[in-house]
């Protein structure tokens, strides 16, 4: 199985580029490949290239690729201001919550202090 789930934050007039590749070889019947990129847009000129690819040469295989990419929900957003928190920290909070469904997944405890760091 090959499962692969990227997350990026963007801002201010930044560029993103995702190119990912998930190679199914011809004898690797029953495989199961996800690749899932998701990436927050935070401002207008914030951009991001994405191109999620499979490459399958077995028949019998589950498979999927997919890609997102967006603002903040506004919503979250009105429910964590209208609670007392302030418009900064709220952001933080949500940005938070959207990159540790990717750091939750990390076992490797030195890896995962590392990224979490890089916030």
């Amino acid at each position: 199985m090959s499962q692969q789930q990227v997350r990026g934050v963007i801002d201010d007039n930044a560029q993103g580029v995702f190119q990912g590749k998930i190679h199914i070889h011809p004898n690797a019947q029953q495989t199961q490949g996800y690749q899932l990129h998701k990436a927050l847009l935070l401002s207008d000129n914030a951009h991001i290239d994405v191109k999620p690819e499979l490459e399958i040469y077995a028949d019998d295989v589950k498979c999927s690729h997919g890609s997102t990419s967006g603002d903040l929900n506004q919503d979250e957003l009105f429910y964590l201001r209208s609670r007392g928190i302030d418009e900064h920290t709220a952001r933080q909070i949500l940005i938070s919550a959207f990159l540790d469904t990717v750091f939750n997944d990390i076992s490797n405890t030195d890896i995962k202090e590392f990224l979490t760091h890089l916030r």
